[in-house]
Formats: structure tokens, C-alpha cells, sequence
């Protein structure tokens, strides 16, 4: 398993009319299951998730997006993982500071399979 912990990104998400005017700060984990056996015999990058290209993959995504709501950019987060044919299995955890008086944070969590 590849993580990507913390990466902290700025994008317009939410369903309220002050967070639809600026870009918000984000956090993502992500996480993809995959067979490391051949990499870890090769150590070579072409047998791996390159965990580098998925990062530029969900800035670019992320950035571009203006969702309304966590669980919908979190799908296509989990699109984007999978379509590596290498990943089995994908999570990702999203984080939005201030999203609530008095909290630090709230956080979606969703996963996929492969063929789900």
C-alpha cells in the first residue's frame, strides 16, 4: 500500500454561499492497494503505483474542481486512483478546516474496490 498523507490543497467546495466565493484549504490521504512484489524484486518504478504521478493527477483535479460536496470530489479521487489497472483497492480521507464553529475539522473518508 502507497499513502499520501497531508497534502494540502486550496479548491471551491461546499454548498454555502461564502464558501462558493474563495478557495478553501483542503488535506487529503490517499491511499491505494496494490501487489509491491514485483517492485520490491525490480526496484523498479515502471512495477509500481508512481505515487508522484497520482499526486500531480489529484492537484490538477482537485484545483480545477468546484464541487459542492466532499463525498462527490472524494468519487472522483477514487476514479482517478483506480485508473491505474495496478490499484486494487483505493481510499481517501478529505479534511476541511473550519468547516464548523468550534471544530478543527471535518473529514470524509470513502474507499473502492476495483470493479465496484
Amino acid at each position: 500500500m502507497i499513502e499520501i498523507r497531508g497534502l494540502k490543497l486550496r479548491c471551491l467546495i461546499g454548498t454555502e454561499e461564502w464558501e462558493r466565493r474563495k478557495a478553501q484549504e483542503i488535506f487529503l490521504t490517499i491511499a491505494v492497494l496494490f501487489d509491491a512484489a514485483r517492485a520490491g524484486e525490480s526496484d523498479d518504478l515502471n512495477d509500481t503505483v508512481d505515487y508522484k504521478a497520482l499526486q500531480g493527477k489529484v492537484i490538477r483535479l482537485v484545483e480545477a474542481s468546484r464541487f459542492f460536496l466532499l463525498e462527490k470530489l472524494g468519487a472522483e479521487i477514487l476514479r482517478l486512483a483506480l485508473e491505474d489497472p495496478r490499484v486494487l483497492e483505493a481510499r481517501v480521507t478529505i479534511e476541511k478546516p473550519r468547516a464548523l464553529k468550534f471544530v478543527r475539522t471535518v473529514a470524509v473518508t470513502l474507499s473502492r474496490k476495483r470493479g465496484e
